[in-house]
């Protein structure tokens, strides 16, 4: 199992699980169920803002290079970065 330094225990635990489910056994969902999976899709989308920021193009080429590492869109990177900040799962480092 390939894991990065930006992953937690619980999310590292997560992909772990993946691996060990026979995928030969999983059955197609419904249509019901496709037409459910798609409305939550939808709905989930449309409840997220856009938001643009300008940023120096040095660290958007460094951000990226992170990204890629953790094997995340840089987008979805920043998104996680933001995430966990606002819910105190990173933290400023102190320097004094």
């Amino acid at each position: 199992m390939k894991t990065t330094k930006y992953l937690n225990k619980e999310e590292q635990e997560l992909i772990g699980s993946f691996s060990n489910i026979d995928k030969k056994n999983l059955k197609k969902p419904s249509k019901k169920e496709q037409l459910e999976f798609k409305k939550a899709a939808k709905q989930y989308i449309e409840n997220e803002t856009k938001m643009n920021i300008r940023i120096d193009p040095h660290e958007l080429q460094v951000i990226k290079e992170f990204a890629a590492d953790a094997g995340l869109k840089y987008q979805t990177f920043i998104k996680s970065i933001v995430h966990k900040y606002i819910t105190g799962q990173l933290v400023e480092k102190r320097t004094k």
